[in-house]
């Protein structure tokens, strides 16, 4: 799958599944945007992609921050001209629950991140990506299908929204020739445990949850949104596409 004189954006890239993808990107070619909140990390995954590919624009933004997201789109287009896929990976999860009354600010704070930011980067990379036949590969996640953790409701729902907007985007702009898929991974070995400060879960427990009784790596992960992005994947949209080592049953 070559992705050459393709333009890349990958948010929350300076980890897990996004620093991952923005690498396979570069491998395949692409001009890669990779977007994040931690610049050494940043500069790790910067020099991983340049020495795979293209060296690539390096942003540092926080997405859920309005003039963060529509810098994003402007330094793209300044230096590349054009966005072939918007590949929305940022995410947070937070404990928080309904009886001891953490639940709303949890809430509050996850829904900032991996649903509005989600909605309002699309919005402003639409026109571009109408330009260009492009597309747009959101990641959610088993948890907005499945309530299985009970101090994890907010999160869940963040990606049950996220889901539905997925679907909600790529009907409205099929028309325009830009496709809109979703990928749901199961447990993948990133630094979500460790940023969310969760104490009581490890990769070992989560590992035990599924029935293949593993953990994905973020590599596989990766490997299933460059197929979503390519031409592969041309009569594809609004579709949600399930990699969990089966822990969803």
């Amino acid at each position: 799958m070559s992705f050459s004189n393709k333009v890349v954006i990958v948010t929350g890239a300076s980890s897990g599944i996004g620093a991952a993808t923005a690498v396979q990107f570069a491998k395949e070619g692409a001009d890669v945007v990779i977007v994040g909140r931690k610049e050494n990390k940043l500069r790790n995954v910067s020099e991983e992609c340049a020495s795979n590919g293209n060296t690539p624009l390096v942003i540092n933004a926080d997405v859920s921050n309005d003039d963060d997201a529509k810098r994003i789109i402007n330094e793209t287009i300044n230096k590349f001209g054009k966005i072939d896929v918007l590949v929305n990976n940022a995410g947070i999860s937070r404990k928080g629950n309904i009886l001891n009354g953490t639940i709303l600010q949890a809430y509050d704070n996850i829904m900032a991140v991996n649903i509005r930011a989600v909605v309002h980067l699309t919005a402003l990379a639409a026109p571009h990506l109408i330009e260009t036949k492009g597309n747009i590969v959101n990641i959610s996640s088993i948890a907005g299908k499945s309530a299985v953790l009970t101090d994890y409701g907010a999160y869940n729902i963040s990606k049950a929204a996220l889901d539905h907007f997925t679907r909600g985007a790529a009907l409205e702009l099929s028309s325009s020739g830009v496709r809109v898929n979703a990928i749901s991974p199961g447990p993948v070995r990133t630094d979500i445990i460790e940023n969310a400060g969760v104490s009581d879960l490890s990769w070992d427990i989560l590992s035990s949850l599924t029935p293949l009784k593993r953990c994905s790596e973020p590599d596989e992960i990766a490997e299933l949104v460059l197929y979503l992005a390519s031409e592969k994947a041309r009569g594809i949209t609004g579709s949600d596409f399930v990699s969990d080592n089966g822990a969803i049953m």
